[in-house]
């Protein structure tokens, strides 16, 4: 729903941490741009940012970590052509703003010095996706350590086998203002919270791991009793199962990867490859491909930042623009690219709301937000029972991928090996070994029970870490390369 209202409330939180403290306003904004559009560029823009983080970690019942923090500053930037200037600074004033805009308008074009009016400011109209409040203020410091506690002692309380349990709690109150040289003036505040938990059981000699956790743009409050209690469980069945699990076969055959968190395979394998920069560059596999086949019937992907209180969620992206529901892939055929404002200029095409930085000492790129592939019509049970030989991959560890070819080695963290259409034991050392545009055309059945994962993703490219989200219905992919141990 497109509402002003709690735009203008955010614009008024962030003018209170972000400008008024410094003696700040508007018209130091629009000074600062005009000094870099004073010479001739593309672009340019002010990004203003104050964070406050909170972490605690319980491990053995002893509260190990600790932490708070507050950062804030700002970043300078200026666009002319491919190139980009960036300076930025934990000094929010008016002379730290001209300094760097000094320093960014030396990308300007060569030309000379002209006068520029900046454009009157305009505030565009965002959804609100998330509630505008502090979540570190949702609960006392007693109150986390309790919460802590009292999963803590769930787990233990579970099976006699949990030898060790982790747990550890994150909050986060983001508060960002976005100047740009066009007039456009955006602000967002965005919470985000994260509870974790790692379990270790023990049968023998043998110990294994299991985790599990979840989090959002929302307040502690989020973490009830039920939801403590589906954490717990599948952090505690993953680490027995692991007890159970017999050496991964080797060869090529039947994958089936579960519903939500499996999509991290489609996050990295198919995602990084969709985004504007390395397609402008011609260096991803999905380069000049708009309008071809690259999967198979009935595969969607959709990148969508509008998901209410997700992880991925953003009301605006970090140059200021509406985030978006962008369909990058349609029944199999290829339909468009993640964009940012640079490089969707280039490309001659618009932004998608898909430009993001980790803070203001970032310049921001083409990045996801929550990625996900739609549902088709078989029900997981159909799906499983239709392989002979095979594996089903419920979740997943760590992976690589190679952006300009898609060729992808993922981890598998709990896995069964089927064997005619059952799940006959629980596995381990499997690693799934694919090209990512080639494992799309491989899709050959889709479930009806598309799932987001619970909260808990991030994503890495070029040094930058943001929070993202991804999803997936179960999915059959044949042929795929399993690397085992058996």
């Amino acid at each position: 729903m497109i509402s002003r209202e709690p735009t203008l409330e955010r614009l008024s939180i962030a003018r209170r941490l972000l400008l008024d403290p410094y003696g700040l306003d508007e018209s130091h904004l629009s000074q600062a741009l005009a000094q870099i559009r004073a010479h001739q560029v593309d672009d340019a823009d002010l990004y203003f940012q104050y964070t406050r983080s909170e972490g605690w970690s319980l491990e053995e019942g002893i509260v190990k970590t600790g932490s708070f923090s507050i950062d804030q500053g700002v970043g300078v930037r200026a666009v002319s052509g491919e190139k980009t200037a960036f300076a930025y600074s934990d000094d929010i004033s008016m002379s730290a703003l001209l300094d760097a805009a000094n320093t960014v308008r030396t990308i300007a074009q060569a030309g000379q010095d002209k006068s520029v009016q900046i454009p009157k400011n305009t505030v565009p109209a965002t959804r609100s996706l998330y509630l505008e409040h502090d979540p570190i203020a949702s609960l006392g410091s007693a109150e986390k350590v309790t919460l802590l506690e009292k999963i803590e002692k769930m787990a233990r309380a579970k099976d006699p086998r949990v030898v060790q349990v982790m747990a550890g709690l994150a909050s986060e109150y983001d508060v960002v203002l976005i100047a740009r040289a066009d007039g456009l003036l955006a602000a967002d505040v965005r919470p985000l919270v994260r509870l974790s938990l790692t379990v270790i059981a023990e049968q023998g000699s043998r110990r294994e791991v299991g985790s599990s956790g979840g989090g959002g743009r929302f307040g502690l409050a989020y973490f009830d009793q039920a939801l403590l209690e589906q954490y717990v469980d599948e952090a505690v069945q993953a680490a027995l199962t692991n007890l159970e699990a017999q050496a991964a076969p080797a060869g090529e055959m039947t994958v089936v990867l579960g519903s939500g968190w499996p999509g991290i395979l489609l996050h990295e394998a198919i995602g990084h490859g969709l985004e504007g920069d390395f397609n402008r560059k011609g260096s991803s596999a999905f380069a000049g491909r708009i309008g071809q086949r690259v999967a198979a019937k009935g595969v969607t992907v959709l990148d969508d930042g509008t998901l209410s209180d997700r992880r991925g969620s953003l009301n605006v992206d970090d140059e200021g623009n509406t985030t978006q529901s962008n369909v990058l892939i349609e029944d199999g055929i290829l339909k468009g690219y993640i964009q940012d404002t640079m490089n969707a200029r280039l490309m001659g095409v618009s932004p998608t709301g898909n430009g993001r930085r980790e803070s203001y000492a970032h310049v921001p790129m083409p990045r996801m937000t929550n990625t996900y592939m739609l549902s088709g019509e078989q029900t997981p049970e159909e799906i499983i029972a239709s392989v002979k030989k095979g594996v089903y991959a419920s979740n997943f560890g760590g992976g690589q991928v190679d952006i300009t070819s898609g060729k992808f080695v993922f981890s598998a963290s709990q896995a069964w090996w089927v064997e005619n259409g059952k799940l006959m034991y629980p596995i381990k050392g499997a690693t799934l070994v694919g090209n990512g545009p080639d494992a799309l055309t491989r899709v050959s059945m889709i479930g009806n029970d598309m799932a987001l994962d619970s909260g808990v993703g991030t994503c890495g490219k070029e040094g930058q870490s943001v929070p993202v989200g991804v999803g997936q219905p179960t999915l059959r992919i044949d042929g795929l390369t399993v690397g085992g141990t058996a």
